[in-house]
């Protein structure tokens, strides 16, 4: 039989594999049918959550596109609108599902270089009420956007400006964690300002599977009904809330070394010269490369054990499973390749 290779991979934080705790936690969770709100695992996972970020409630679910698209069919209605960023998970990278699932008319706004939507921009994409118009119901931001971190500042001022404007406002949140380790601050309040937010429990803090939504409890009763309607209701889903209740208890912090990584690897990249290498500010950077060098880079990546989407525009990640020795690996694979590579 031929060995297992153990691959640096690069291309996600969703890549993590859950450590033997986790799978302990798993093993030994005690659960019931959550689709009756029986599971006293989900039960103890959406409390501790929503205790954790500042909320009322809080709901599992499979999957953060998920809880994003419930959130978006609970506070808009069929034909109304969601302001949200050109480049926002919800509106470029989940199938159009609020457009073919909610009914719901996406207001794209183009995002900024740090990621954030000018004011000026989303109080002048607020429609009048005019039946000629959709219905402007809710700003939707997501942070990190991009691996890049939204100040809170910003977003007290644009929170606050929706709310003024009789808007609500949710947060993608597939990487708050990773945004609050980064400034310091607390999960309280690096999603003040928000209604609602999706956290994602599934990348970066390393759980196999899951998200929550939080909010209002009113609100989130209402979420329910269109998790089932989604087909997110699930039955013994103790097992899976488990580990996702051990990624919050004890991934957050250690978030920090991801960022560490990524900063030395960007900085290791930095010093071949055929690179242009962005400046991560979390887990996640950018580089450009030669189109050239893309395939034959790729292949011999590969070959090293290492697996990232290459191509002229790369992004690498970060995660729990990449350490300091990895990034080292990375790093001299890349400039072995450069060192007599030609354009």
């Amino acid at each position: 039989m031929s060995e297992k290779i153990t691959w640096i991979d690069l291309r996600s934080d969703t890549v993590t594999q859950p450590s033997q705790a986790m799978r302990a936690a798993m093993a030994a969770a005690e659960v019931g049918d959550d689709v009756y709100a029986d599971d006293p695992t989900v039960n103890r996972l959406q409390d501790y959550a929503a205790d954790l970020f500042g909320y009322e409630a809080g709901m599992f679910a499979p999957s953060g596109t998920q809880t994003n698209l419930i959130a978006l069919m609970t506070h808009c209605g069929r034909g109304d609108e969601y302001l949200v960023g050109q480049e926002a998970h919800t509106y470029k990278y989940e199938g159009g599902g609020a457009a073919v699932l909610g009914s719901i008319q996406p207001q794209p706004i183009a995002n900024q270089a740090d990621g954030s939507i000018l004011l000026s921009d989303i109080e002048a994409y607020i429609k009048p009420d005019d039946m000629h118009f959709a219905r402007t119901r809710l700003l939707a931001l997501e942070n990190t956007i991009g691996g890049r971190v939204l100040k809170q500042d910003y977003i007290a001022a644009a929170t606050s400006l929706a709310h003024a404007k009789g808007l609500a406002t949710h947060l993608d949140g597939a990487r708050i964690a990773n945004a609050a380790v980064k400034q310091n601050i607390s999960l309280r309040e690096v999603v003040k300002g928000f209604d609602t937010v999706s956290v994602c429990l599934s990348k970066g803090l390393g759980a196999p599977v899951g998200s929550v939504l939080l909010g209002p409890k009113a609100f989130i009763e209402q979420g329910k009904r269109w998790r089932k309607m989604l087909g997110g209701g699930m039955r013994q889903a103790g097992v899976l809330a488990a580990a996702a209740h051990h990624a919050l208890e004890h991934n957050v912090q250690r978030l920090a070394e991801d960022h560490e990584h990524a900063a030395l690897l960007a900085q290791g990249l930095a010093q071949i010269d055929a690179l242009n290498v962005g400046s991560p500010q979390t887990n996640i950077f950018w580089l450009d490369i030669p189109a050239a060098a893309c395939a034959p880079l790729s292949a011999h990546l590969a070959e090293q054990g290492i697996r990232a989407s290459i191509g002229p525009r790369t992004r690498l990640v970060t995660h729990l499973d990449i350490s300091r020795t990895d990034v080292d690996k990375v790093v001299a694979a890349f400039k072995n390749f450069f060192q007599d590579w030609r354009a």
